[in-house]
């Protein structure tokens, strides 16, 4: 089971998307930036998207910290493509910032591509 957390100020609504995609082996997890890293470093956890109003930076600034930036990548207001998620993924990005109005667009994609990675 890959486990997906989510945080910042939109962290039940990406849950709730995530979750409703129904996708064989995908958990959504509603937890907090702190929290967040601590699993995400013990291996209790796989991937972090967190929200926050622009998607620039607070939506993972606990994160980077903790994490280190190598691990984290924010696409603010932008909507990747699969394409871009999966690269990401591929290069070790296990963390995802974005802004919180464009959950519905966003969340979705980075759960395709956990989805068909961890596949």
């Amino acid at each position: 089971m890959t486990k997906i957390l989510t945080g910042g100020v939109g962290k039940t609504e990406v849950a709730q998307t995530v979750t409703a995609m129904a996708l064989d082996g995908i958990e959504a997890v509603v937890s907090n930036d702190m929290d967040a890293a601590m699993k995400l470093r013990a291996g209790q956890a796989q991937y972090y998207l967190g929200t926050c109003h622009t998607g620039a930076g607070a939506s993972l600034g606990v994160l980077v910290g903790l994490m280190g930036k190598k691990a984290c990548h924010t696409f603010g207001r932008s909507v990747p493509t699969e394409d871009e998620v999966t690269a990401l993924l591929d290069d070790g990005i296990k963390v995802f910032g974005f802004s919180m109005d464009q959950i519905d667009s966003v969340a979705p994609v980075i759960t395709r591509a956990i989805a068909a990675k961890s596949n």
